[in-house]
Formats: structure tokens, C-alpha cells, sequence
């Protein structure tokens, strides 16, 4: 039995959250997800990134009563070799963090930051290390997947925790990760809470995109990159206009592959059903906004948006990725289609769109399953369990 800490014990339990890059990208909303509600429970929390690559940092310190901080892995307009020099002082700053704070806790949050701040972790004392999974990445080689899961089995790292059981699989299968060393702990969300009516959040987006009264909004929130399947989704829009001419298809997020996606949108004619909206700040409008979300992913770990789309009660077209299968049932609480499969994303949109009620009973269905499985309290809770639990084992008389 793990006791809990009373908050003079928690005033002196320190965690550090250690992520790569600061972007808008699922890892690192769990990163700051976990660093709000730690520090709501009364722990010293410290979130670090290793370079801020979207300029984000000002604002995200702003937001928060923690430090979040940059140690300047990166110079955006430095060549290879300055950013070796760059990187090597980040790592001198990490080092320095860790000695001079005197961390209970450091928790990674990409294969990255894992390989990076889990050694310096075990080199600095720091008694709970814990490496965390949330999919592969996007052109990854086998050589980084191979000493990834060295690390999960070293004496480096406390265990590993994978946010789905697909992604506890992919790091035994292909990492070569010893199962008792990898956990599961499902992401958790804080369902987003409107400033002004759900009604009123609807016209605003509508009048906004420009969808008629007569239409309908699809909408997906990914950043551009092969993994997220962006143009799968592009091929499907002919087939659903041919049916409902007046539906809108709104992109929200940026990423390398937008120039792309907009030239193929041309392409197809359907650059006029289309919204490139670029990262947003309101995406819970978005979703209040929207009919219809659509994730067409090539992979995926547990996804935040995915779930935030749930939270929000909408009906929900996925593609039939790790992670993903382990939450949606068919025609129970969303619609799903196999990877790449452009027929079957439209039929699938074309269903939604046909039938509203359908469109509600799909979407309250999600929301419930959120409401009672994937909470931000029930997944810090497990990670509070987690680092006591190692704590506890080693300092028995603690």
C-alpha cells in the first residue's frame, strides 16, 4: 500500500517534466496537462522543453504558475554545427537543473527527451525516472527504436509507461522492451469549457469559414505530416460534395506538408470546401462548431484531439489505428475505417451527414465514455501512484 505525501511531504517531492520541442502537438499538451494538475496538488513542478521551436515560450510561461523553460537545444537559423554546441549547453543547463533542484521526479515525454534526460537523470540521483511512450515518430529509424528500448531495460530508467496498449505492444515487439519494464497509462483530458453559449460558438465559426446555412463542418485537428493522413481525407472530399455541396472541411494546425495539402486541394476542385486555419486558440469552439471530426491517421499513440472531440459530444470517423482501438466501438461510439481506406472515409462522412440523430447518438456516446474513462484526474492519479510506488522502494523508511 503507497501512502500519500501530507503537503510538507509534497512541498519536497519535485517533479520535472522533460519534453523536446515546444509546439502545439499532443505530447506535449499531456506534458503541461500533468504539470498543471501536479502543482494544483501542492508538488513543486518544473516543465522544460529542450528548444522552443513554434516561439512559444513567452506565452506558455505566461499561462502557467510553474516555470516552463528553454534550454535552447536549438538555434531555429543555426547550422548543424552551431546546434551540436547549442545542444551540448542544453544538456550543461539540464544538468545543472537536475543537481541544483534536487528532482524526486523526471518524467520524458518523446523517444527524444527520453534517450536525452533519462541518463542525466540516473547520472544526477534523481530516484523515479520515467521514460513515457505516445507513438513512434514520424521517420524514425529501427537504430533509435533499438536504443530506446535499451533504455526501458536498463537500470537507467524506473519503467516505462505507454499511453495505450497498441503502444505498449509497438515498444515490446519493435523496441525490444522487456514487458514487466512497460506500464500503461491511458492520456486523460480536461473536456474544454466554452466562455459563451454552444449556439453562439456555432454561428461565430460558421459566419467565420463561411458555411452556409444550409451546410455542415467537418473538422480535423492534426498537424501536417504523413502520420496524421492528411490527404486520404483530401481524396474523400469530391465524393462527400457530390453529395452535400454545402459541406465545409476546416484543417486546423500547421506543419510541413501544408503547402502540399493546399496544392492538392486545388488539384482535386476542392479548394473552396476547404479552411486552412493554422494553429488555433479556440479549437473548443472549433469543436463546438463542427458536425463531424475526422481523424484519418496513418499511426497513432492515444490522441489528445481524438479525445477532446469525444469530450465535446462529436460524432467521431477514425481510421483503425493503435491506440484508437482501444476506445472507439463501431457504431457505438464513433465510426471506424481501415488505414487509407478514402471510401471508405466518405461513406462514412456522407452516413454522418445524412442522419443527425445518428450524428447525436454517436457523440453522446463519446462523450460519456470520456466523462468516465479518460479524465485528467484518473490519469495523474496513476502517475502519482506510479512515482510514489518507485519512490517508496527506495526509501522504504521515507
Amino acid at each position: 500500500m503507497v501512502k500519500t505525501l501530507d503537503s510538507h511531504a509534497k512541498a519536497n517531492f519535485k517533479i520535472l517534466l522533460l519534453g523536446t520541442q515546444m509546439t502545439v502537438a499532443g505530447a506535449q499538451e499531456v506534458l503541461l496537462t500533468q504539470a498543471r494538475w501536479f502543482h494544483k496538488q501542492g508538488y513543486p513542478v518544473t516543465a522544460a522543453f529542450f528548444y522552443d521551436k513554434d516561439g512559444l515560450g513567452a506565452a506558455w510561461q505566461a499561462a502557467h504558475p510553474f516555470p516552463v523553460l528553454d534550454l535552447q537545444a536549438r538555434d531555429p537559423q543555426g547550422g548543424p554545427v552551431a546546434n551540436i554546441f547549442h545542444l551540448a549547453g542544453s544538456l550543461l543547463r539540464l544538468y545543472r537543473l537536475m543537481r541544483g533542484e534536487g528532482f524526486s521526479v523526471v518524467e520524458t515525454f518523446t523517444p527524444h527527451s527520453d534517450l536525452l534526460g533519462i541518463p542525466l537523470a540516473w547520472l544526477c540521483n534523481v530516484p523515479v525516472r520515467v521514460p513515457t511512450h505516445h507513438s513512434m515518430i514520424e521517420g524514425s529509424s529501427r537504430i533509435l527504436w533499438r536504443m530506446h528500448g535499451w533504455l526501458v531495460n536498463s537500470r537507467l530508467s524506473s519503467c516505462l509507461v505507454a499511453v495505450s496498449k497498441r503502444v505498449r505492444k509497438v515498444a515490446i515487439e519493435d523496441e525490444g522492451a522487456r514487458p514487466e519494464r512497460v506500464r500503461v497509462i491511458l492520456n486523460g483530458i480536461e473536456i474544454p469549457q466554452l466562455n459563451i453559449p454552444v449556439e453562439q460558438a456555432r454561428r461565430q465559426i460558421w459566419d467565420e469559414l463561411g458555411v452556409p446555412p444550409d451546410g455542415s463542418l467537418m473538422l480535423t485537428v492534426a498537424r501536417f505530416t504523413i502520420q496524421k493522413g492528411h490527404t486520404y481525407l483530401l481524396n474523400a472530399i469530391p465524393q462527400v460534395l457530390a453529395q452535400h455541396p454545402g459541406a465545409v472541411f476546416a484543417l486546423a494546425g500547421e506543419g510541413p506538408r501544408k503547402a502540399e495539402m493546399r496544392a492538392k486541394a486545388e488539384e482535386l476542385g476542392i479548394a473552396h470546401a476547404l479552411r486552412f486555419l493554422g494553429n488555433r486558440a479556440d479549437v473548443p469552439e472549433l469543436l463546438a462548431a463542427a458536425d463531424v471530426f475526422v481523424m484519418p491517421s496513418l499511426w497513432e499513440g492515444l490522441p489528445m484531439a481524438l479525445l477532446e472531440a469525444m469530450g465535446m459530444g462529436l460524432a467521431v470517423v477514425v481510421t483503425e489505428v493503435e491506440g484508437v482501438e482501444d476506445m472507439i466501438v463501431p457504431d457505438e461510439n464513433g465510426l471506424m475505417v481501415p488505414v487509407k481506406d478514402v471510401d471508405g472515409i466518405t461513406a462514412s462522412i456522407n452516413r454522418l451527414l445524412a442522419d443527425p440523430a445518428e450524428r447525436q447518438r454517436l457523440g453522446q456516446a463519446a462523450r460519456e465514455l470520456i466523462e468516465s474513462e479518460y479524465t485528467v484526474d484518473r490519469m495523474c492519479a496513476e502517475y502519482e501512484k506510479l512515482f510514489l510506488e518507485i519512490y517508496a522502494k527506495q526509501h522504504p523508511k521515507a
